[in-house]
């Protein structure tokens, strides 16, 4: 059992255990509304332990509110049946250059205080024999996004199914986000943002990874 210091000190280090997000074997047995409704019932308690009057007008119906969130929403990643579908397509025409989606909108929660996680990712890959359709690489960042995170894991987690799907190594991930853990609580910085940064294959050179980033300045 970890003593409050050492729950603080995890917190603030931003520690990530796995590539893969951390889930029970029982993930889940329960259906969506089941979790909504057990999850209604805890924020419930929460609320009113912390002296807020549910009877208001404006606050009866916020537990339900939040539960539907968290569970459709916020963190609809968390189950693999709403993986989107990550259709790819022969690459007849022999494109072999880098292919760049720029800017797509990032909206997570760090895994250790529950609080939002906002940016971009900037992701990029080299076809090989196969491309993808480009509106699948905003989903796929999405669906990772929209679960409890570390901002380590989240680009792993994008690298590394791109890589499977696209059979080639040649991908590189980039996030760039604010973390509210940061701005909103503890040292309260209010300016600073994180870049976490994964690649493979061909990234490995350095003058193609500066051709991805001189990419990046110039939009």
């Amino acid at each position: 059992m970890k003593t409050k210091d050492q729950i603080e000190i995890t917190g603030d280090n931003h520690i990530s255990t796995s590539v893969e997000t951390p889930l029970r074997t029982d993930a889940f047995k329960k259906t969506d509304d089941e979790k909504i409704k057990n999850i209604e019932h805890h924020f419930k308690m929460i609320m009113e332990e912390i002296g807020l009057d549910l009877t208001d007008d404006s606050l009866s119906g916020t537990p339900y509110r939040v539960a539907k969130m968290y569970v459709k929403e916020l963190f609809y990643g968390l189950n693999p049946i709403n993986k989107p579908k990550l259709s790819v397509f022969e690459n007849k025409y022999g494109y072999n250059k880098m292919l760049i989606e720029q800017h797509i909108n990032i909206d997570s929660a760090c895994e250790h205080h529950f609080l939002p996680i906002v940016g971009y990712a900037d992701v990029a890959y080299i076809p090989k024999d196969k491309v993808i359709g480009l509106s699948k690489i905003n989903r796929l960042v999405d669906y990772y996004a929209r679960r409890p995170q570390v901002q380590e894991r989240l680009v792993l987690q994008i690298l590394n199914d791109l890589q499977t799907v696209l059979e080639t190594e040649d991908v590189i991930v980039s996030v760039t986000a604010k973390h509210l853990c940061v701005s909103s609580r503890g040292i309260k910085d209010k300016e600073s943002f994180t870049t976490t940064i994964e690649y493979g294959g061909q990234f490995n050179k350095p003058k193609i990874r500066a051709d991805f980033f001189n990419s990046l300045q110039n939009k």
